[in-house]
């Protein structure tokens, strides 16, 4: 298994996760196996999109 670049960006993702769920109204917790893949990827696609448009305010 490869080492983590920086160990402590895991609680910051998870909590930018946890956020941006909630903010979409998708209830996740721990176990998401009752959750559709629809989803799950609109919070993986929302995630995506808010660090696309925050590395471009910083260019």
């Amino acid at each position: 298994m490869a080492q983590k670049l920086i160990p402590e960006a895991k609680q910051g993702l998870n909590k930018f996760k946890m956020e941006t769920a909630h903010e979409l109204g998708v209830n996740f917790t721990d176990y998401n196996g009752n959750l559709t893949s629809k989803q799950c990827g609109s919070v993986g696609g929302e995630m995506v999109k808010k660090m696309v448009e925050q590395y471009e305010r910083n260019l």
